[in-house]
């Protein structure tokens, strides 16, 4: 866990420079390392997004709606008044992170950032895609995939500090998961299987037909261990090869000059 910890603070000292120094309308979270919550501004710009990114997403009603998932401490905390605090508000928000970049363009229109994700250029992200994962009973998982481009899949992460756990027999419920899964090779605790988030992006992959990708920060590491601890336990070796892992900091290669200066000062990423 101190890969997650030290990458919080990290980000704390760095957006709380950002917003001290641009004046940024913004709030702080309770506890030893607070969290940077960004606001919109008068002028009608928002601490936690490039420019560029802002103003297309809030031309993109679907993208818009993204913005309106409430911050888990909203409750708890007091904000200014008519401030009610938004998950991608935060600083140490992963889908913010994806936003900043799909966003950047109104279509992913980049050849080399195509190529990069395995994917033809052309498409508009979907955020909060529902693939519907086949359950054994003939419903359907509803859970959501951070993006969706083209037949990529796409799950994003930043501070957060694993991918959660379940126990086995919630993962039995999948139809699929006895035909994907050697389920002895998949990591244990207790009496749960870590990686529950990734086992079912595995699924939804396998489902669609897609791909998976993984994005997630070099300076963690044990993020892409547990990814990998999940590519190996899949039974077939043409599924594997539609599963994939990149850095931000991979990603930052093949964007435009202004949004890898944006990630440099606010999230550290460099190439």
């Amino acid at each position: 866990m101190h890969w997650a910890g030290n990458l919080r603070s990290e980000l704390s000292l760095r957006n709380l420079q950002l917003a001290t120094t641009s004046g940024s309308l913004h709030e702080l979270t309770t506890g030893e390392v607070p969290s940077i919550i960004f606001g919109r501004s008068d002028d009608g710009r928002h601490g936690n997004f490039h420019p560029m990114s802002y103003r297309n997403i809030r031309a993109n009603p679907a993208w818009v709606r993204r913005l309106a998932k409430v911050h888990t401490s909203s409750r708890k905390a007091k904000p200014r008044a008519g401030w009610r605090w938004m998950e991608l508000d935060c600083s140490n928000s992963s889908d913010a992170l994806l936003m900043n970049i799909f966003c950047y363009r109104r279509a992913v229109t980049n050849n080399t950032l195509s190529a990069m994700i395995g994917i033809a250029p052309g498409w508009i992200p979907e955020f909060g895609f529902r693939p519907g994962i086949p359950l054994r009973n003939g419903k359907t998982d509803r859970t959501e995939i951070d993006m969706k481009l083209g037949d990529l899949l796409v799950e994003a992460k930043l501070t957060e500090g694993d991918f959660q756990a379940a126990p086995l027999r919630l993962l039995e419920r999948y139809r699929d998961f006895a035909e994907v899964f050697h389920a002895a090779d998949l990591t244990r605790s207790a009496e749960a299987l870590a990686s529950y988030q990734l086992i079912r992006g595995v699924l939804a992959a396998y489902s669609t037909g897609g791909s998976y990708c993984v994005f997630c920060d070099a300076r963690r590491p044990d993020m892409i261990e547990k990814w990998h601890s999940v590519m190996r336990a899949v039974k077939s070796y043409t599924l594997r090869c539609r599963l994939h892992v990149l850095t931000w900091q991979e990603l930052t290669t093949s964007l435009p000059k202004s949004l890898r200066g944006f990630l440099k000062t606010k999230y550290g990423i460099t190439s």
